[in-house]
């Protein structure tokens, strides 16, 4: 029984774990707007010559999602839900 529980607690932090991904792409989108809006200006009627000659506007894009959508950004997510997780399960008691 304690490996089904395991494997069910590790799929909630799995679930979790998306969950915060998700959330940090949204803030990253809405953070670079900006970029995201140039880019696409650049590539709109567009194919294969976006490649490079949105060039420029793709590295800015990259440069400033990179900032949001990082493995340090995501773990102090993740620190921020556990804390609030525990003041959840303390306050119950």
């Amino acid at each position: 029984m304690g490996y089904v529980q395991e494997a069910r607690e590790n799929h909630v932090k799995k679930k979790v774990e998306e969950a915060l991904r998700s959330k940090m792409k949204q803030k990253a989108l809405k953070e670079c707007d900006q970029y995201v809006s140039k880019y696409a200006q650049c590539a709109s009627g567009r194919t294969f010559s976006v490649v490079w000659v949105c060039r420029k506007q793709a590295k800015v894009l990259n440069n400033c999602l990179h900032q949001y959508t990082n493995d340090t950004v995501l773990e102090e997510m993740k620190r921020e839900y556990m804390l609030q997780q525990d003041g959840k399960g303390s306050a119950g008691v």
